[in-house]
């Protein structure tokens, strides 16, 4: 089992996001997973141009030059593919939407028409997948946090998610959302004062990291969440 995470936090290791993915991934490595954590806040990728040379001219190759074909040479022959967020007005970074476009450089040209009624793009030689390669499409984990209390402002990218799964031609198997992330990310000193009026906040904490270990393990193990 190969679990790789791409973290699209501008903060990169100082994040609140790379406080919940190390911990989903402490718990998958636990659980006998090889991982790997990408963090694009330190690698250069630049802007899809939309030229579609890596379809025609240049097939499978993007005619830019700088780390995404590094990173999708680490991400290659990975079971789950976990991509993890902080929200951005009401949406995922600025940083992985890059990344994410940049990924039309891995999909097949040809196209074909659902049982939906909706076309997706597909391998002609094997049309379980999207991908020039034809290899079979990783499974989807979305991780995201945010500062405000409610959960609701996750909808968004709740449903990107589902989309992304169904153009890949692969489902989500998780979806991880936390309010109130930047509590995640305090240290020591600045949660002691709340504890006044919430003593239970480090606990809270405490027990939710315990959480995401289980779920890394739970995704690991049995490719899915038991809540």
């Amino acid at each position: 089992m190969k679990i790789v995470a791409i973290n699209g936090s501008p903060k990169g290791k100082a994040s609140n996001t790379n406080v919940m993915v190390s911990a989903f991934l402490k718990g998958a490595q636990e659980a006998g997973a090889e991982i790997v954590n990408v963090f694009l806040a330190e690698k250069e990728i630049k802007h899809c141009k939309g030229c579609i040379s890596c379809w025609t001219n240049t097939p499978g190759q993007c005619v830019i030059k700088d780390d995404m074909a590094e990173i999708l040479a680490v991400k290659e022959g990975a079971d789950i593919l976990v991509l993890a967020t902080p929200l951005y007005y009401d949406h995922i970074s600025s940083m992985l939407k890059v990344f994410m476009d940049r990924m039309i450089v891995t999909v097949a040209p040809h196209v074909q028409k659902y049982s939906n009624g909706e076309c997706r793009h597909v391998n002609k030689d094997n049309d379980a997948s999207p991908f020039r390669s034809g290899v079979k499409p990783p499974k989807l984990v979305m991780i995201s946090n945010c500062g405000y209390p409610e959960r609701s402002h996750f909808q968004v990218i709740s449903l990107w998610i589902e989309r992304l799964a169904l153009n890949m031609l692969t489902e989500v198997i998780g979806e991880i959302y936390i309010p109130q992330g930047p509590f995640l990310n305090l240290p020591a000193e600045a949660l002691q004062p709340l504890t006044a009026s919430c003593p239970q906040l480090v606990d809270n904490i405490a027990n939710y990291l315990q959480l995401l270990e289980k779920a890394g393990k739970e995704i690991a193990t049995d490719s899915m969440l038991s809540v």
